[in-house]
């Protein structure tokens, strides 16, 4: 009952031969190399390509001073919407221990 069962492996049903592959040698012989190619003209470079980006000290400086503003403003929704969960659940705790207390004392009279 707590034994694994292992699976069997089915048996192939048709006769199955390999295929027959004659693998011959071959002789390698010296030859003479092969000149290399000649070198071509570099293609024209179109005028209508987007101008590379370069950073100077001023941009790296907005780049991070944007970052750090997303950074902060990300975080700061991040909180008030946990501190926000924390009031609502303080909140419903509240209201269910005075519930709680005024059904009690409504079964005591």
């Amino acid at each position: 009952m707590f034994r694994p069962k292992l699976p069997t492996m089915p048996q192939p049903t048709g006769r199955l031969t390999p295929p027959a592959v004659v693998v011959e040698p071959t002789t390698i012989t010296p030859g003479t190399p092969t000149p290399p190619p000649a070198p071509t003209a570099p293609a024209p470079v179109p005028t209508s390509t987007r101008p590379t980006v370069q950073l100077t000290p001023g941009t790296a400086l907005a780049l991070v001073g944007g970052g750090t503003a997303v950074v902060l403003v990300v975080g700061a929704v991040l909180v008030s919407m946990l501190l926000a969960v924390a009031i609502t659940a303080a909140s419903v705790a509240v209201c269910a221990v005075v519930l709680r207390s005024l059904l009690a004392s409504q079964h005591r009279h």
